[in-house]
């Protein structure tokens, strides 16, 4: 059998290895060290716009830290995008609160500036003023910035940008990660860039980033011992971990480039005028972290799957709405049809920085065959 094509593999820049060993030389293997304090401030001096970066164990961690210190507690609600991984609502029931689930816009395929006013008013009709919103960059495509944080403004209400798989894309010139009143960036194995694991939250100062460092590592008072007046968490990323990220910070420019190419090579060379890509809006700049395709119908995009699998290369449905997830069933939510339909049409194609040119044919021709 041919060699296993997968969907978003890890792909190693060269200079991680270096500052990993300088980690073990110097004996700084803990959750802090030069690595964390050097991975913090490329990451700040990337993403420009007054940023300050707290780096921890998981974008997971980083959006419930964002709703600790945006008060969200037992009974609040949070809007959250529904068409997503299940990343972005988890942390809203770690914190005893209720998401209420916005459907999708077409444009970006990320959440309904239409909808999320149907839902804030509902929400403030009922008495019951939502504590943030949760908004995500869809592999790679932001949000419709303007709308939303237009809402934001209107409502006061803070939003937490996830932008756990858009990290190097834009609009206009600013960064995606700059946006939001809490932002979130991940370095799980399958993203643009990868410490193995971790991620981070982006602050806009220096006071809630340290608010964030505190509470990431157990919440401990300025006292000679172990003094707590506060419930903490261990979500700072480690010295080691971070030394993969830097070496990775600085191949991300060059990881951008290659997604970006291979959305373009599928565009160019799919021939089949029925499967649609999503292109970027006006002043949009997406990384292209992964390259979607919606097929005809539901029994199209599964034939393509099966077939791509048999060939032994990894493809994947579009994010099931977690409207539709069993764990949610019971959450309220404010559709129009378009996650589920993306789910049900939508696959996800092999979109790995490093991937060959042999590769790429292989998969075209899995779908010129359709």
């Amino acid at each position: 059998m041919s060699k296993k094509i997968w969907l978003s593999s890890p792909h190693m820049g060269g200079t991680e290895q270096k500052y990993v060993q300088e980690a073990f030389d110097t004996n700084w293997v803990a959750p802090l060290g030069p690595n964390v304090n050097a991975f913090e401030q490329g990451l700040e001096n990337y993403l420009g716009e007054d940023t300050y970066v707290a780096a921890l164990s998981s974008g997971t961690a980083a959006i419930h830290l964002a709703l600790v210190l945006l008060g969200v507690s037992q009974g609040d609600e949070v809007l959250c995008q529904s068409f997503t991984f299940s990343a972005s609502a988890n942390p809203i029931v770690y914190q005893g609160a209720t998401p209420v689930f916005i459907d999708s816009e077409l444009e970006t395929w990320n959440l309904c500036p239409e909808q999320l006013e149907i839902a804030i008013l509902d929400r403030l009709k009922k008495g019951k003023k939502p504590k943030a919103i949760i908004a995500v960059h869809l592999y790679g495509m932001p949000y419709n910035v303007t709308k939303i944080h237009e809402l934001g403004l209107k409502y006061e209400i803070p939003i937490i940008e996830d932008s756990a798989e858009a990290l190097g894309s834009k609009v206009g010139t600013k960064k995606c990660g700059a946006f939001g009143d809490y932002s979130i960036l991940s370095f799980n194995g399958n993203k643009i860039i990868t410490s193995s694991g971790g991620g981070a939250l982006v602050t806009n100062g220096s006071v809630e980033k340290e608010k964030a460092i505190f509470l990431a590592t157990q919440a401990r008072d300025n006292a000679p011992h172990y003094e707590h007046s506060a419930i903490g968490y261990n979500y700072r990323m480690s010295n080691i971990v971070a030394g993969v990220g830097r070496g990775q910070l600085e191949v991300l420019e060059d990881r951008v480039l290659a997604r970006r190419n291979n959305y373009n090579y599928y565009k160019d060379q799919v021939e089949n005028n029925d499967f649609l890509f999503l292109s970027e809006p006006d002043n949009y700049f997406s990384n292209r972290w992964l390259t979607c395709i919606l097929t005809p119908s539901f029994e199209i995009r599964e034939k393509i799957r099966l077939s791509l699998e048999k060939k032994n290369i990894e493809s994947r449905p579009l994010w099931k709405p977690m409207h539709m997830q069993p764990i949610f069933k019971g959450c309220d939510s404010f559709k129009n049809g378009n996650s589920e339909n993306l789910f049900n049409i939508g696959l996800c194609l092999p979109s790995g920085s490093n991937l060959t040119e042999n590769e790429l044919e292989r998969i075209v021709g899995v779908l010129n065959s359709f």
